[in-house]
């Protein structure tokens, strides 16, 4: 179903598809290989605002909100990542984009990891921006994270995201150094795309836990290259053709600005 609200991605439509009765929100566009652009946690459509339209420029793109973000409604119980990997697959599907390179951010690197390891023939390929456990690893990132997800500030930002976003002090105040790469260098807009989605409450699924048999990264049968953006180095490789596991797809769901991270 085609909405009639205006798109928050320019030059995208922006469309509803009712799973297994919840309400998923995305945006689609372009025309060409298909691509598939999944946020972070805590992020929206929003989030690809510098990116997506670009590409659709020679790519058919799908951009979702994952459930329990932006426009999506939450899943009634999401008990691991899969249940959103199947949420995300089954709007591809509604698209008809099979084979699709999915580009993932933060949490949405996890998610595409999981399409890949639950539906190898709908994943071409996988393009991991500042995946979750990749940029989030170290000891100062974890304490970081634990403090921000009690403290919860995003909450008290958003309704005045406008205001921090083009503010110089504002930026390095919300984003600081775990968030971009370079706060200064962040465009405004982008900023408050990014801002956005720290009004929403993410779907709230039982960790994935140390690298467990449901989080390990897919094996060569989808033969994805991997290429993921962990700050202020990049790194590439091809996937284990063992399906060994990878942190990327073990830890804690966040990450920087996939903007920020490949600057």
């Amino acid at each position: 179903m085609v909405t009639d609200r205006k798109p928050r991605l320019e030059g995208f439509e922006e469309r509803e598809l009712e799973w297994r009765g919840t309400r998923l929100r995305y945006a689609v566009g372009g025309d060409g290989p298909p691509l598939v652009l999944l946020h972070g946690l805590g992020g929206t459509i929003e989030n690809w605002r510098a990116l997506a339209p670009p590409l659709a420029a020679a790519h058919r793109i799908v951009v979702p909100d994952l459930p329990g973000h932006g426009r999506s409604a939450p899943l009634p119980e999401a008990r691991d990542l899969d249940a959103l990997a199947e949420a995300v697959l089954a709007i591809a599907d509604a698209e008809e984009m099979p084979g699709a390179v999915w580009i993932g951010h933060s949490l949405g690197g996890v998610v595409a990891l999981r399409t890949a390891a639950l539906r190898p023939e709908a994943v071409r390929g996988l393009v991991l921006a500042a995946a979750a456990g990749i940029g989030s690893a170290s000891r100062a990132a974890q304490v970081t994270l634990a403090v921000l997800g009690v403290a919860r500030p995003g909450h008290l930002i958003a309704p005045y995201r406008h205001a921090w976003a083009h503010s110089r002090l504002g930026r390095r105040a919300a984003f600081g150094w775990w968030g971009v790469a370079d706060a200064d260098a962040l465009a405004p807009e982008l900023a408050e795309a990014f801002l956005v989605g720290l009004r929403t409450t993410p779907t709230r699924a039982r960790p994935a836990g140390p690298c467990s048999s449901r989080t390990r990264a897919p094996s060569s049968t989808a033969s994805p290259a991997l290429a993921s953006a962990s700050g202020e180095r990049a790194t590439t490789g091809s996937a284990s053709r063992t399906g060994s596991s990878t942190r990327a797809a073990c830890a804690r769901p966040y990450g920087r600005s996939p903007v920020a991270a490949t600057s």
